[in-house]
């Protein structure tokens, strides 16, 4: 299938629909093995990862991405499409008197397993990993990799990140993070028609990390519109209506508490 205009080919990459995509899904299902593309399902390891790789081998600017899948859109430059996806933001509370507490390789170490665990739980939801930023991470649940159910996989995401952090025997890792579902313009960026990433941009990306800025260590906030689409039981969660920074109107967001770590 053509399409009219690159937008509308994105348009199709991101929600799913991309036939040429699932066809390719529908091929690489039977061929060994997993870790494998976000969005063709071509293996990135075993016999068939090894085969395919000069084709079909990770995309150098994120590795979660087959070179194949990028490379027609890449020579059409820069670009994307307005979707509603799903985000994770999640940090380490207090990070600051941590580093000062800690030698900075204990530090570093901390650092080093709360990205292990909450990529670990980001992938296994079929989310992307978008960026690290400082003691951040960023998880994106796009309908096109992830699948309809995309906020119940973050909160699956989430909740397993905060479990997992504050259940560390000697040192729990205290994180708060946030959800929220909306829409985002979701795509490749840079500058000159140069590359430069894939990420997602717009307000809902600013309320989610709002959000989570607002969450205390051990707290996963999630905003209605998530809560809502992931039909969420809330049956004995708190839900709290919330100021978020930049936005006029308030927020009503589900408190769950997986984990309540003791910050160091």
């Amino acid at each position: 299938m053509s399409y009219g205009s690159p937008e509308e080919e994105w348009q199709a990459l991101l929600t799913g629909s991309h036939l040429g995509v699932l066809k390719l899904k529908q091929t690489f299902r039977r061929v060994p093995s997993p870790p494998r593309c976000k969005l063709c399902h071509a293996p990135f390891e075993g016999v068939g990862g090894f085969v395919l790789k000069p084709w079909f081998g990770r995309w150098e600017r994120n590795s979660q991405l087959c070179k194949n899948c990028m490379s027609s859109l890449m020579k059409r430059g820069i670009g994307g499409a307005e979707i509603e996806l799903s985000l994770l933001f999640a940090d380490v509370r207090g990070s600051t008197g941590l580093g000062e507490r800690m030698r900075p390789a204990e530090f570093t170490a901390l650092l080093e397993t709360f990205y292990r665990v909450a990529v670990g739980a980001i992938l296994g939801q079929d989310g992307i990993v978008d960026k690290f930023v400082g003691d951040e991470v960023i998880g994106l649940f796009v309908p096109g990799f992830a699948g309809r159910d995309h906020a119940r996989k973050a909160i699956a995401a989430g909740t397993r990140t905060l479990r997992e952090l504050g259940a560390i025997d000697g040192r729990p890792i205290p994180v708060g993070a946030g959800i929220h579902t909306g829409v985002a313009f979701v795509g490749t960026v840079g500058s000159d028609e140069r590359i430069s990433d894939f990420t997602a941009i717009g307000d809902a990306v600013n309320t989610t990390a709002r959000l989570a800025s607002l969450a205390a260590a051990g707290e996963l906030l999630v905003s209605r519109a998530t809560a809502d689409a992931a039909e969420l039981d809330e049956a004995g969660a708190e839900t709290r209506t919330v100021e978020v920074r930049g936005r006029e109107a308030t927020l009503d967001v589900v408190v769950l508490r997986p984990g309540v770590p003791t910050p160091a």
